[in-house]
């Protein structure tokens, strides 16, 4: 394995895990009732928990595609 599949693969990895995180967010602000309802089907928490476990979920997602995707391919490309 070379540095240029590697290089493919964080590239790849970053824009499929950020497509997902925006529409993620694009469900989450215009179907925001929904996914609520669609959730409190199985877990019984109150909208106010619901909303702040949203946000830090898309958060800490955030966090892991700039940590484990971006990082190493900016990484890559500077050591190429």
């Amino acid at each position: 394995m070379d540095i240029t599949t590697v290089r493919a693969f964080f590239m790849w990895c970053t824009i499929i895990n950020t497509v997902l995180l925006i529409l993620s967010s694009i469900v989450c602000v215009f179907f925001a009732d929904f996914s609520y309802r669609m959730n409190n089907r199985f877990f019984s928490v109150s909208r106010e928990a619901f909303n702040t476990l949203l946000c830090s979920f898309l958060a800490l997602y955030k966090i892991f595609i700039l940590a484990f995707n971006l990082v190493p391919f900016i990484a890559l490309v500077i050591v190429e």
